[in-house]
């Protein structure tokens, strides 16, 4: 696997090594042994799947300490946007984000540490989307800043009167109204 850094700190793009023949390809998607390596030592306890059509956008979601999430995703059919918010309290890249695009053709992972809050946008007619979490999903403890917030400059190439947000991420506040949980 070849680990590409970002503009931030800790969060990079993942790209497997494919081994393609006649019959198809093969890749490993996820080494722990690679992972600690290249990345960072992450326990991985909860994977997740969802399936979504064009123009939904779920986020910006992350989780409250103490059940704060580092999150390694991908797209295993179709296209998403997927973006990181820094909102760590303090960090010089406060406010900003990195947004990449992962698609089925691509294998591109991409790993979100804890800190930041974490959306992505359907671009294709339907996407699957896999996640692993390194805590357990707690409720409680869900938070959120508005996927919609202009002051992020995040670029989703969804049109808005075509996007699609559950009633939960309409409500989320604007960065400049959030108060963040993270040190």
């Amino acid at each position: 696997m070849t680990v590409i850094k970002t503009e931030i700190d800790g969060v990079v793009i993942i790209e497997p090594r494919l081994f393609k023949d006649d019959r198809g390809y093969f890749f490993e998607s996820f080494s722990q042994r690679e992972f600690d390596e290249k990345v960072g030592h992450v326990e991985f306890v909860q994977d997740n799947e969802s399936m979504s059509s064009y123009g939904v956008m779920r986020g910006l979601h992350f989780q409250r300490p103490p059940y704060t999430q580092s999150k390694l995703v991908r797209c295993v059919r179709g296209a998403v946007l997927d973006v990181a918010v820094d909102i760590r309290k303090g960090s010089p890249t406060y406010g900003k984000h990195v947004a990449v695009e992962l698609t089925e053709d691509n294998h591109r992972q991409f790993f979100i540490p804890k800190g930041f809050a974490h959306g992505f946008a359907v671009l294709s007619d339907t996407a699957v989307f896999q996640y692993k979490c390194d805590n357990f999903y707690h409720p409680e403890a869900d938070g959120g800043i508005s996927i919609l917030d202009d002051s992020l400059g995040i670029d989703w190439r969804i049109p808005t009167d075509r996007a699609i947000l559950s009633e939960k991420d309409t409500k989320h506040p604007l960065l400049k109204d959030f108060e963040t949980p993270f040190v």
